[in-house]
């Protein structure tokens, strides 16, 4: 909580709605359990704050407890627009762009992409390497994605004079992504963002760099028309995830194709 906004506010001047954007700033890459743990260690510190004589409304910090959810369920997808992506890559720092952009490419899971080294990358083949726990006890798992002709050139730039231990990206100030780095820069790229957009160009409160990964997978089945099979596998998810998370922005698209087409002509 030090590291975020909501520290630098006075606890009189707390409002609920404070309260509620700072939560959903801890949803990036969080289990909403872990979330639940971290609020109630915070309203414990806040109510034992009024019992010692400070200031503040308690109906401020009074939160409904997150449904335990994972990151790809359709409660927490944010799709952000070609639009919107673009405007945040380039309000960006140039070591958070070169990130989001490789999110971009894969729909990578920030902590993948953030781990991935040099290594993982094979340029020739047109391939990046990426692991990810999962399961019941958690497993480390690989997967292969393969990449457009664009995303190797833009990885084989990341690589380039770097040694094969040497991650593909790094932070600002050149050490390795860490959760709390680049959900602080993303929050300053919206920032930037929503100074000057207005109406839909405005970046959603609740988007997170996982939102270039809910975009790609969203864009591969309707843009693309990936089938859903080849998306699981390239992204690392399951198909009863995209049916739960994605397919409910599909219809909108699958109507507008389907109104382009036209009927046998007698």
């Amino acid at each position: 909580m030090y590291e975020d906004d909501l520290a630098t506010l006075r606890l009189e001047d707390a409002t609920g709605d404070d309260f509620r954007e700072w939560r959903q700033r801890l949803r990036e890459g969080r289990a909403a359990r872990s979330i639940n743990r971290h609020v109630r260690a915070v309203v414990a510190g806040l109510n034992r704050a009024l019992a010692l004589g400070f200031t503040g409304n308690p109906q401020a910090w009074k939160l409904e407890a997150l449904a335990d959810d994972t990151e790809e369920t359709g409660e927490t997808a944010v799709l952000l627009t070609a639009e919107q992506r673009a405007a945040l890559l380039k309000a960006a720092t140039p070591a958070t762009a070169k990130f989001l952009q490789g999110l971009e490419y894969t729909g990578a899971r920030p902590g993948e992409l953030a781990a991935a080294t040099v290594a993982h990358l094979d340029a020739k083949a047109g391939t990046l390497t990426l692991y990810h726990r999962k399961g019941r006890p958690a497993k480390l798992r690989a997967r292969t994605v393969f990449l457009t002709a664009d995303a190797r050139a833009f990885f084989a730039e990341q690589a380039k004079s770097k040694t094969p231990a040497a991650h593909l990206f790094t932070d600002p100030d050149g050490a390795a992504w860490r959760r709390h780095v680049w959900a602080r820069e993303f929050r300053e790229a919206v920032g930037k963002v929503n100074k000057k957009a207005r109406g839909k160009a405005r970046i959603p409160v609740a988007a997170s760099a996982y939102s270039f990964r809910h975009a790609r997978i969203s864009e591969l089945l309707q843009v693309h028309c990936v089938d859903p099979l080849t998306v699981a596998q390239q992204t690392g998810t399951s198909l009863a995830m995209i049916e739960k998370a994605y397919f409910k922005f599909i219809p909108a698209a699958m109507l507008e194709k389907l109104g382009a087409t036209k009927g046998a002509q007698p």
